[in-house]
């Protein structure tokens, strides 16, 4: 498909010629303005050269280039929701032994009713499946039924039709939805992925305590007075709720412990991957719900160390999402004000022309820079239609503000991918930028194949996406100082000046330096196993 074409099959339009072209006159001078990509990035040494020399000679060799961004150090991946991020053999494989139904119209996943004295409704004791419904566990032997849910709870050799890919992405969670109760599980399936792509930090979204927020959310009414309805809240329980919601961590955390063997003298490979949550909150649903749910996720982070941010998930179109995206934004710039310590990443701009109407794509990345605060925004694709987006370009470079990228699912859900995506634009406004994969099992992909996207579509040099695995772990919501001089310098700070980053023994004061943060402790083995990855390329 050309930049210029319409995306029939979803309903939306592609930029036009006269917008791309505007978009390219402004990254090149932006680039003059601010600098080339990557252009703060340390000196390349020989290891380096020698691997991005070898990284020419495959370029054009997908299985080769597989192999070699397979084995590469990336960092973290910093826009991942747990439930979407499963492999979904896995989903189907938990479903099975879950004793799931499915409904054979929906395809969506039923818990089986509970057992009644009635020897009717059982067999041999257990609860059959209803009428309209088939125990999941028939797919072990019925392969054609086993593709049937594969295509239904995933984005397995869809193509768009009377159902768009935004509508079908979107759908699959609700059809999975029963399979994702043993959280510890899928926990242990997405580290187990990250591992073998060689992720050191997985930062990924996750919900909590639904029924007792649910409760909570019902004690109160909306209060445009946020001080006084956070008060109403944390009066009406919300401390009960953030005990249940670090009870359903530790659970978790002990099940993947167990899975794993993490407390034995052999732990798998994942046990390493270090994890961390972002509390996710439904924007599609009433405002009391919004702010209860947020203040939970603020109050995570003030009570427990493994949840290091909040974040807005459901379709950024729906239409209560898009009636109160301003109160949403209004929201929590409150409570940044009352946790400043909390960070914020946001789902904004993950539209795209034909999708809503005009006025909605001219501000959202903007209110949730400008106004929320975000540290971090997903997806952020519809930024040349933002008012003044050469401003906000700027804005999001001065502050340091990320975009999570995860291109598939842009492609995927909003048919914007190539020339059409803004990528290339914020890496030359020197805007940091960090590869994702938001829902990989939904999407069928890994962080592996978001930088072969990456390097096939833009052209990447190998310098170019050692500096997209280096911002995963600068911006990740870990505490402590950096093991970079200033954001996004790529040169060690000055305790660590004299070392060369990475090696097996640093100086007494950058020893000191990355002891003593969980950031840098991140970031130099990251360095280290850059080193060991270049040196594998004599």
């Amino acid at each position: 498909m050309t930049p210029t074409s319409a995306f029939v099959d979803g309903g939306f339009e592609q930029l036009t010629v006269r917008r791309l072209l505007a978009a390219l006159a402004a990254t090149l001078s932006l680039a003059l303005c601010f600098g080339a990509p990557g252009a703060r990035a340390t000196t390349p040494n020989l290891g380096e050269q020698r691997t991005a020399r070898y990284l020419e000679a495959i370029r054009n060799d997908p299985t080769r280039l597989r192999a070699f961004l397979a084995e590469m150090p990336k960092g973290g991946d910093l826009h991942n929701h747990l439930s979407g991020a499963v492999p979904t053999e896995t989903l189907i494989r938990l479903a099975i032994d879950d004793g799931l139904c499915i409904d054979t119209t929906t395809l969506v996943a039923q818990f089986k009713p509970t057992p009644s004295p009635g020897l009717a409704d059982t067999l041999f004791g257990k609860p059959a499946c209803p009428s309209g419904q088939r125990p999941i566990a028939d797919s072990s032997s019925d392969s054609e039924f086993y593709q049937q849910i594969l295509r239904a709870w995933s984005m397995e050799g869809f193509q768009p039709g009377a159902e768009t890919g935004h509508d079908h992405f979107f759908a699959t969670f609700g059809k999975f939805g029963a399979a994702t109760e043993r959280k510890g599980d899928l926990l242990a399936a997405v580290a187990s992925v990250n591992a073998e792509q060689n992720v050191l930090y997985l930062e990924t979204l996750v919900s909590r305590q639904y029924y007792g927020l649910r409760e909570l959310a019902k004690q109160v009414t909306f209060d445009p007075d946020f001080a006084a309805m956070r008060n109403k809240l944390l009066e009406s329980g919300m401390a009960q709720v953030v005990s249940g919601a670090i009870a359903e961590t530790d659970g978790d955390r002990d099940r993947f412990d167990d899975l794993l063997g993490c407390r034995t003298p052999q732990p798998q490979p994942a046990c390493a991957v270090t994890i961390r949550y972002d509390y996710q909150v439904g924007r599609a649903t009433d405002p009391v719900s919004v702010f209860t749910g947020l203040l939970l996720g603020f109050e995570l982070q003030n009570a427990d160390p493994r949840y290091v941010g909040v974040n807005l998930v459901q379709p950024e179109d729906n239409a209560i999402a898009l009636r109160d995206y301003t109160l949403h934004m209004r929201i929590i710039q409150y409570l940044r004000s009352v946790y400043p310590n909390a960070h914020v990443t946001l789902h904004a701009g993950e539209l795209a022309p034909g999708l809503v109407e005009p006025a909605d794509l001219s501000f959202h990345i903007r209110q949730a820079v400008e106004i929320a605060g975000a540290e971090r925004i997903g997806h952020s694709v519809d930024v040349l239609n933002e008012t003044n987006y050469l401003d906000l370009l700027r804005t999001m470079a001065r502050r340091h503000v990320l975009v999570e990228a995860p291109l598939t699912s842009n492609a995927q859900i909003l048919g914007v991918s190539g020339s059409a995506h803004p990528f290339k634009l914020y890496r030359a406004a020197s805007v940091p930028v960090a590869l994702a994969t938001d829902d990989p099992g939904v999407s069928r992909i890994d962080i592996t194949h978001e930088y072969q996207f990456a390097m096939t579509e833009y052209e990447l040099e190998y310098p170019d996406i050692k500096t997209l695995a280096r911002a995963s772990l600068e911006h990740a919501f870990l505490p402590g100082r950096s093991l970079w001089r200033a954001p996004d310098v790529y040169r060690p700070a000055a305790a660590c000046a004299h070392d060369v980053a990475g090696t097996a023994r640093p100086s007494p004061r950058c020893d000191a330096l990355v002891r003593s943060s969980a950031k840098a402790t991140v970031q130099w083995q990251q360095e280290a196993r850059l080193r060991a990855f270049e040196r594998r390329r004599r």
